[in-house]
């Protein structure tokens, strides 16, 4: 399944801006976008996404509410393809169906979402101490709030290398391999996370990962990174492998969920995204990515009093 792509005339084309200030966009690190072979690249969602964002910075919450609140749900944190996927299709289906969406990993989300900033935060963050996903968190830090945590989907997530690695990464002991460069995932991420719980259980010192310190934003990013051998290993879910191609070895089988206002969960858009989520065409759309498990998608597993 491709990503679309753009290129620097392409993506100047589309913001409506030379190209040389593209490539100043570019030297200055300020625009998404990774080299494959010896061209720059921009992911067109990653792009909208970049747009969003720049668009909201500076304008007042009020601003922001007084806009957003017609109609559009507002979610922030996690992100996944076929999280992407799933949006795209319910807003396929429904015409009104509309949704201003953020990647800020996990915890960002519920940050937000505590603030009443957003509707929706999309969260995966494990919690060592129960073994549990997104629940902890959501009694921890959001306590009070009328909320519920509706699951969403299991996903396989992993460690990813370049089909030109020899061997490939199989184990975390592996990243510190001489030859080995690593991109991570941001502090406050679900994979984040679950990488630092892991890497520390098996006594793997993140001083010792040549890349440790560098970071992106999401998993297709991850993916773009090692396609473009900017690096050649990291840590993802299947459907980033599959997507491009790398070599893929299972780590857990992690919730993904929804964290939601109970006042929004019963509007009829929510109803319409979890109806998409239960669908066969869905289901079926997605197949190709990989081990992803819908059992008990849509349902609730927790919900405040």
């Amino acid at each position: 399944m491709p990503v679309e792509m753009m290129n620097t005339r392409e993506v100047a084309a589309y913001l409506g801006i030379h190209e040389k200030q593209v490539y100043a966009l570019v030297r200055k690190g300020h625009i998404p976008c990774t080299r494959v072979t010896g061209r720059w690249i921009f992911p067109r969602r990653l792009i909208d996404m970049w747009i969003y964002a720049n668009a909201v910075e500076g304008v007042s919450d009020e601003r922001i509410k007084s806009t957003l609140s017609q109609g559009e749900l507002r979610t922030a944190g996690s992100n996944d393809p076929v999280l992407d996927i799933l949006l795209a299709m319910t807003r396929k289906i429904h015409e009104d169906f509309r949704v201003f969406s953020l990647t800020t990993g996990s915890s960002e989300g519920l940050r937000l979402l505590g603030e009443r900033r957003v509707d929706i935060a999309w969260c995966h963050l494990f919690d060592p101490q129960s073994g549990e996903y997104t629940i902890p968190y959501v009694m921890r830090l959001l306590p009070g709030m009328q909320l519920a945590v509706v699951h969403l989907f299991r996903r396989e997530l992993g460690l990813l290398s370049s089909p030109g690695l020899d061997p490939p990464v199989g184990e975390f002991a592996d990243l510190t391999r001489a030859g080995v460069s690593f991109i991570n995932r941001q502090k406050g991420s679900g994979t984040r996370v679950l990488l630092d719980h892991r890497l520390e259980a098996k006594g793997v010192s993140t001083a010792s990962i040549n890349g440790y310190e560098r970071e992106v934003l999401t998993h297709i990013e991850v993916g773009l990174s090692i396609l473009s051998g900017e690096s050649n290993a990291g840590f993802a879910t299947v459907a980033v492998a599959r997507l491009f191609g790398l070599h893929f070895v299972p780590i857990v089988l992690e919730s993904f969920d929804m964290v939601i206002t109970k006042d929004v969960f019963f509007r009829q858009e929510v109803q319409d995204f979890i109806e998409t989520l239960q669908s066969p065409d869905f289901r079926a759309r997605v197949a190709p990515l990989g081990a992803y498990d819908f059992t008990d998608a849509g349902r609730i597993h927790h919900s405040s009093t």
